[in-house]
């Protein structure tokens, strides 16, 4: 539960749902904005950002996405990596370079 209000937090304040959160985007608009760009990390958040803020809405729907690298990692070190790798991403780190650091 703590996950879950940090993940909604993120989403709340920054506009920024992961693809494991389910995106649901009209094909027609996943075709305008280039679909999903060929990078082996961060391709959602890419899209995401070439969707813009306002075309993102909250629906009230529950997706299941698997909790293997939380459970891994631990529920603390998971998200800080994410934030780091978030953050690479930000700065302009390549996210081939990223993914490396991910895990």
């Amino acid at each position: 539960r703590r996950l879950e209000r940090i993940v909604a937090w993120r989403c709340r304040v920054l506009a920024l749902p992961y693809g494991d959160q389910g995106l649901l985007i009209a094909r027609s608009l996943y075709d305008a904005v280039g679909r999903f760009a060929p990078l082996p990390l961060m391709e959602d958040v890419d899209l995401v950002r070439r969707l813009g803020r306002r075309r993102l809405a909250r629906i009230g729907a529950r997706c299941l996405a698997s909790a293997r690298r939380y459970r891994r990692e631990g529920y603390l070190l998971r998200p800080l990596r994410n934030l780091v790798c978030l953050s690479l991403y930000f700065v302009g780190v390549p996210p081939a370079r990223i993914v490396r650091f991910y895990g």
